[in-house]
């Protein structure tokens, strides 16, 4: 682990906050998480006298683009001013020590072994450092590391709060060598990716989508990419006198456990589809995008309505289908037209469709994110929809700036009305665009006692 350009390190002699802003962060976030960061500090000063390093990592909005990173389509993204604040040293004795500092955890392991089953958090951090070791033997990223953070993510609400760990945990592990021998930032990505939803990681079958925008996303912009490769498309100014308010609905949104099934059974069905081309016409197109590079929809909807599947009907098939054909090559590119144009009719009726093709295509989303969707619609929001895995999570709504604080409230309280129980668990806040993950320089007397800031990260 060294302190190299690579991690858009700000070597500025500014306090946290003024390093945060410089970075692209609002003021209110800002100074927020420079109080997180402090909280942090104070912990390590606690925890060892190792002199740490420091990143903020980001979480991310998933704006269009419903899972069809995996099978090589396009998204449209921005990171979140919302994330991981993280200190970290390295170590010579190839062990792992991580301290979650607001639910008082701590946990240890050999760099190349398994996370203590005790911890379901830990398989993140672990999964990483077990791959570095083996992907890289000859480097010093095998040594292990002591890595402290606190988080201001809401925790499985869409939001990317496990890659965000996953990036976190790279960046504190993966010294200068094996982060060059990797690549740049998308190559990052992209391997990221693969550690998480790889035969030996987490059990996911994602993409890159996440681990993409937290690395390459910039602060007050809105980036399209596609994937399998990664490649950047465009970005696109935020919309100017707009923000996005996030309501996480409270339902759980995990992608591990007894959950796990079900985010993959989404996947299998996009692979499916390849499957049923593949075999009827020995053709080996890697993924949907791929066959649709080369074959119209209709002829695959043709195809599809005369196959059958082990394990999913025609219309299953063909549901999904749509939904990825449109999501990627429609709707992703005319949101980016219509934003570029500030048509926000336009804006508004392509993640409309897109959220009702989730509903259709994805079969993911839950009556309490549906009803978010249509309430922030009928209370005036330029745009809404579901993000995310699915199956609970978060809801966006872009909106005016000037009227946020009484969206904000009616939003919440036409949730509480409807969904008492879940409402409070229901968390509503606004964020921008925010920066992709970067490295601060830390100062050692940067921590001294005072407020921990979590008041701060609270919506008004």
């Amino acid at each position: 682990m060294g302190r190299s350009p690579r991690y858009n390190q700000l070597r500025m002699p500014h306090s946290l906050e003024a390093q945060l802003r410089q970075a692209g962060m609002g003021a209110d976030a800002a100074s927020a998480h420079a109080a997180v960061l402090m909280r942090v500090g104070r912990a390590w000063r606690q925890w060892t006298a190792s002199e740490p390093v420091a990143w903020f990592v980001p979480g991310r909005i998933e704006l269009l683009g419903k899972h069809t990173d995996y099978a090589g389509g396009r998204s449209l993204l921005c990171a979140v001013e919302r994330g991981f604040c993280v200190l970290a040293a390295p170590r010579r004795d190839g062990r792992v020590r991580l301290l979650d500092v607001d639910w008082h955890s701590q946990v240890e392991f050999a760099a190349g072994g398994p996370p203590p089953a005790h911890t379901p958090w830990a398989i993140y951090p672990a999964t990483v450092a077990r791959r570095l070791a083996l992907d890289f033997p000859a480097s010093t990223a095998v040594l292990g590391a002591d890595l402290a953070f606190a988080s201001s993510l809401p925790r499985a609400a869409g939001m990317s709060s496990s890659s965000a760990l996953v990036v976190g945990s790279f960046l504190a592990l993966a010294d200068d060598a094996a982060a060059a021998q990797l690549g740049g930032r998308l190559q990052w990505a992209e391997y990221l990716a693969a550690v998480e939803g790889g035969r030996d990681g987490v059990g996911t079958h994602g993409g890159s989508e996440d681990h993409t925008a937290i690395l390459c996303c910039q602060p007050g912009q809105w980036s399209q990419f596609r994937f399998c490769p990664t490649r950047h498309e465009a970005t696109l100014p935020a919309p100017a006198g707009k923000v996005l308010v996030i309501a996480v609905s409270g339902v759980v949104a995990a992608k591990t456990g007894a959950a796990q099934a079900a985010y993959n059974r989404v996947a299998h069905r996009a692979a499916a589809v390849v499957q049923c081309w593949n075999s009827a016409t020995g053709a080996a197109h890697p993924h949907l995008a791929a066959l649709l590079a080369q074959h119209a929809p209709e002829e695959v909807r043709h195809r599809l309505r005369r196959h059958n599947h082990p394990e999913f009907s025609a219309a299953s098939l063909l549901a999904r289908f749509d939904q990825f054909w449109r999501e990627s090559e429609v709707l992703v590119p005319a949101a980016a037209a219509a934003l570029a144009s500030s048509d926000w009719p336009g804006l508004g009726e392509c993640v409309a469709e897109s959220q009702a093709a989730a509903v259709v295509g994805l079969e993911n989303q839950t009556l309490e994110t549906e009803a978010l969707v249509k309430s922030a619609r009928a209370l005036g929001a330029v745009a809404a929809s579901a993000f995310g895995a699915g199956f609970g999570g978060a809801v966006w709504a872009l909106v005016a700036r000037s009227e946020q604080r009484v969206f904000r409230r009616s939003w919440r309280a036409d949730y509480a009305r409807q969904f008492a129980e879940r409402a409070r668990s229901s968390l509503f806040f606004v964020s921008a665009a925010g920066p992709a993950a970067f490295e601060l320089a830390w100062d050692a007397s940067a921590a001294p006692e005072g407020t921990d800031g979590r008041h701060q990260l609270e919506p008004a």
